[in-house]
């Protein structure tokens, strides 16, 4: 399995906290929310900066997020998956986000469980 995962830039909660304009508690609360996703590397709560669009959360990571947690992803996990080439998809689920195909992009989440 060819599993092609995506670069990206990972952002601290202070570096959140800088782009969003927002007190580290609204932060930590936009990832307890699924509007953001984190992972601990190196012991420290990062979120792909791809997962920002214009110094807010992609409006279309929250429902896939959601979705994710329904089917038994942890953060982590589902913080992985969208960063991973999908093969369905051609293109890390993230892309494919951005890329404005949300309902596809959950369709293949959903067939996850």
């Amino acid at each position: 399995m060819n599993e092609q995962v995506l670069a990206t830039e990972w952002l601290t909660i202070p570096d959140l906290v800088e782009q969003l304009g927002l007190g580290v508690s609204r932060v930590r609360r936009l990832i307890e929310d699924r509007h953001l996703a984190a992972k601990r590397i190196d012991g420290v709560l990062k979120v792909p900066a791809v997962f920002l669009r214009d110094g807010e959360p992609l409006g279309e990571l929250h429902g896939t997020l959601v979705v994710l947690a329904d089917n038994g992803f942890g953060d982590e996990e589902a913080v992985d998956w969208l960063l991973t080439e999908e093969d369905s998809l051609g293109a890390a689920p993230i892309e494919a986000l951005r890329a404005g195909r949300k309902a596809e992009v959950r369709r293949v989440a959903q067939a996850l469980a």
